[in-house]
């Protein structure tokens, strides 16, 4: 590492919250010679790239921030130098640099601290809501507030898996979410769905969820995880109110799939271009009865398979003349075999919004994960 680079991670780990963009910009005008540094977040919709120190948002797929943040790779444009501001394959946006200096060493050591920036700005997130609303077109409904505080991130890497996940509408969003965590040994995942309106529906995710990490926390199997989540739902809602959930256990190793389907979202695996609907043994949603006991099954993804979660909302969604149904579900998917699972959460709930000619009125959640097999 060089002197350059130790000096703007240094820079950035002293940086206050508040001020860690602008403490980077002024290191790198004096390391590198950066007469401009703005960092470009995008925003809940995945459809714009927001300026944190204010300016028009970047929308439109072909410009070169959307490259860089679309190809997770450097793009030189017009004198400027775009890198993209990542952490652990969570996409935060893209850092643009003018002048783009010439030295291929120093693009490589701008990228490098692109990449520390972002592992800040995960850091301090919690501490200061300003990239949080500098990320924001639009003011956030208060269930909406609670869902995205909620989640675990937008998209995950390791080598031997790529995951993403993406809630509808985003800036409105009531009852559907999504969570997972993984130990390098096996990942598990969630999507939920509870029922209800508002901040109602909010709640009762937000409950259901820690429920269910409570359980996962302590080493409980997959059918007890449900079991306990489901407690703790009827315990506080007597039946009145219920959650949808799916959980799945990935074995990274192996590729073998324990699940319980609780009321769940559709599952879909994309193999070798084709479709392949996972069967699933429906069981009630957690909270509906006193007790439940909830059974796991297995089945075996093939390494390269793709796996789509898709909720009710991107299943039923209408236009004025016909029901968003198979057919225009598979095409979608089969379609985003050559793209990142982001892109892929993107690409479907794009196709899916040009459909119904709007944004999303009922809630929606994709999730899409590559298992590798590596």
């Amino acid at each position: 590492m060089t002197g350059r680079l130790t000096d703007v991670r240094r820079t950035l780990a002293e940086a206050p919250a508040d001020l860690v963009v602008e403490r980077f910009g002024a290191e790198l005008t004096r390391a590198y010679g950066a007469a401009e540094t703005e960092l470009l977040q995008v925003d809940y919709r995945l459809a714009a790239l927001v300026p944190l120190h204010g300016g028009d948002p970047v929308v439109g797929a072909g410009s070169p921030a959307w490259r860089c943040f679309d190809h997770q790779a450097p793009v030189v444009q017009d004198g400027v130098f775009y890198l993209p501001v990542t952490h652990r394959g969570e996409r935060l946006g893209v850092l643009r640099l003018a002048p783009a200096p010439e030295d291929p060493e120093r693009r490589d050591e701008l990228a490098e601290a692109a990449t520390a920036l972002a592992h800040e700005l995960v850091a301090v997130r919690p501490g200061t809501d300003k990239y949080a609303v500098g990320a924001r077109t639009r003011r956030l409904t208060l269930a909406a507030e609670m869902q995205w505080e909620l989640l675990p991130g937008r998209s995950r890497i390791r080598p031997s898996f790529s995951l993403a996940g993406q809630l509808e509408p985003a800036y409105a969003v009531r009852g559907d979410s999504f969570d997972w965590a993984d130990d390098g040994q096996r990942l598990w995942l969630s999507t939920v769905n509870g029922m209800g309106e508002g901040v109602t529906a909010s709640m009762l995710t937000c409950l259901g969820t820690n429920a269910l990490r409570n359980a996962r926390r302590a080493g409980l199997e997959l059918a007890d995880q449900a079991a306990l989540a489901d407690q703790a739902i009827y315990a506080y809602h007597q039946g009145i109110q219920h959650l949808s959930a799916l959980l799945l256990e990935l074995d990274l190793r192996t590729g073998v799939v324990t699940a319980v389907d609780a009321g769940s979202p559709r599952l879909l695996v994309l193999r070798e271009g084709e479709v392949i609907e996972q069967p699933l043994d429906d069981q009630f949603p957690l909270g509906m009865f006193d007790g439940t006991i909830y059974q796991s099954q297995r089945f075996e993804l093939a390494v390269g398979d793709r796996l789509f979660i898709v909720s009710d909302g991107v299943v039923d969604a209408t236009s004025r003349t016909a029901r968003y149904a198979d057919t225009a579900l598979h095409r979608s998917i089969r379609r985003t075999r050559p793209l990142a699972p982001l892109e892929a959460v993107r690409s479907l709930l794009g196709d899916l919004r040009a459909f119904v000619g709007s944004d999303l009125i009922d809630d929606a959640v994709v999730v899409c994960l590559d298992w590798r097999g590596i």
